[in-house]
């Protein structure tokens, strides 16, 4: 059964500047908070901050996007995630094996997918963490894709052609924070 999940989307090059690594456009993508959980306050300087503060996990490079579309995910490509953040996690974090992982994953994956669920295909979600008093928290804003392009690729970039008089807003309303 398919499922929406989201996959990184780069519109400028900033994400290759401002993030240690920087994942690759249309990687599938996680929330990513677990890269910080053992890290103290402190040690989260430069490029690292801006990791934390702003970046989704892209499951291939394991680099950071500022930006995800949610996208509709087929069974194969779930099994794909598994498998990525399954090795990611034996090999970075030390896990002592893929099946061990399994628990993780798929939390990881099942919580990718009650952000994403309850938004249209092709919208845009961002993410602003920070160190509260109970630990990491988080807080997710999500941008609508404009009706006038809902069938567009989400990397394909469409010249706006009309007058500076007209509204930009697109009749959408302010980004939608959503707390975790």
């Amino acid at each position: 059964m398919a499922m929406k999940l989201a996959r990184t989307i780069r519109f400028d090059r900033s994400d290759l500047n401002v993030f240690p690594v920087a994942a690759d456009e249309g990687e599938w993508a996680l929330v990513g908070t677990f890269c910080f959980a053992a890290l103290p306050a402190d040690a989260i300087t430069g490029k690292v901050k801006q990791a934390f503060s702003n970046g989704f996990l892209g499951c291939k490079s394991f680099g950071f996007s500022t930006l995800i579309s949610v996208v509709t995910a087929r069974p194969s490509d779930v099994a794909i995630i598994e498998d990525q953040l399954a090795s990611h996690l034996v090999e970075k974090y030390g896990a002592p094996s893929k099946p061990t992982t399994a628990g993780a994953v798929a939390s990881e994956i099942n919580f990718m997918a009650e952000l994403c669920d309850p938004h249209p295909t092709g919208t845009l979600l961002a993410i602003q963490r920070s160190w509260g008093d109970d630990g990491i928290r988080e807080v997710f804003r999500s941008l609508p894709k404009p009706d006038s392009c809902a069938e567009q690729k989400i990397w394909t970039v469409i010249e706006d052609d009309r007058d500076d008089d007209h509204d930009d807003n697109h009749g959408r309303d302010q980004p939608n924070p959503t707390e975790r």
